[in-house]
């Protein structure tokens, strides 16, 4: 009984701690980096779902790394007023 105490103890630690990080964090917008996110991350962006997630992943690896954030427009199916959209919420690290 005590380690059940213990386990529910922690757990309501930790979803505290995660829920002061996200109250934190609301104020500054997070941006995906194209060169670095995973599928499950791209899909955080607005308007990217798992297609679309999955062809930029696969993009970046027959085509190497993003130069700029213009370039998510090669990837099949993100045309410009996708672009537009999501632009704020993407970044290139080309390191």
């Amino acid at each position: 009984m005590r380690m059940v105490r213990k386990v529910v103890t922690l757990l309501i630690v930790v979803l505290a701690v995660a829920a002061f990080v996200q109250v934190a964090a609301a104020g500054e917008p997070v941006k995906i980096d194209l060169n670095k996110a995973s599928v499950q991350e791209l899909m955080q962006i607005k308007g990217i779902g798992q297609a679309y997630a999955q062809r930029i992943v696969e993009y970046r690896e027959n085509n190497g790394q993003f130069t700029q954030i213009e370039d998510i427009m090669k990837v099949k199916g993100i045309a410009k007023k996708l672009f537009e959209s999501i632009k704020d919420m993407i970044v290139v690290d080309t390191e």
